[in-house]
């Protein structure tokens, strides 16, 4: 019989937490995930061949178990988005940074599954898009497709977010000139 390799997780556990909360946007289920994809990376990890980078292997086992998770429930409570809002669920602060704060939660909450995996993962967890492509099984042209449209949605989401009450508008001053001439040359 050979020796099993020991898997060092520990370092890890923080930034597949934060992977985790941004595909479920549940703590708890978060942790759950966690959970799952830890079990099925040590029952698997006679599969993990030398070399292989660690991070992206347990990123790539987590997204796959989020994507059975999701199948699973799909196919026995027949109904999709049942997750609540990170943000509806808390009272925003008064502070005019954690309430903006918490507009940007939700619209990054509001994409699509696929565009806010990307997202997480290059622009959160700072893998590169190689890296990122392969934790979601899919080309690097993908990837780079998905961020691209995530990026779009948010500043979509900036462009119509509440600014500060804009000043009223002063009346128009209109200046009636009469034809021919310079405007100086008029009254």
């Amino acid at each position: 019989m050979r020796p099993r390799k020991r898997l060092d997780v520990v370092d890890l556990v923080v930034p597949l937490r934060r992977y985790a909360r941004a595909l479920t946007r549940d703590p708890t289920q978060a942790d759950d995930l966690v959970h799952d994809a830890l079990v099925r990376a040590l029952e698997h990890q006679g599969s993990l061949r030398g070399g292989t980078n660690l991070r992206t292997w347990l990123m790539t086992v987590l997204h796959n178990a989020f994507i059975d998770g999701q199948r699973r429930r799909q196919v026995e409570a027949r109904y999709a988005d049942s997750l609540g809002h990170l943000a509806d669920e808390a009272v925003p602060p008064a502070q005019d940074s954690h309430v903006r704060l918490a507009q940007i939660r939700e619209a990054f909450g509001r994409l699509p599954e696929e565009q806010r995996a990307a997202l997480h993962l290059v622009t959160i967890e700072g893998l590169a898009y190689q890296e990122a492509a392969d934790v979601l099984g899919i080309p690097i042209g993908t990837l780079m497709s998905r961020l691209g449209r995530a990026r779009a949605a948010l500043r979509s989401f900036e462009n119509r977010a509440p600014a500060l009450p804009a000043p009223a508008p002063s009346p128009p001053r209109l200046r009636v000139v009469q034809g021919g001439g310079r405007a100086e040359d008029n009254p």
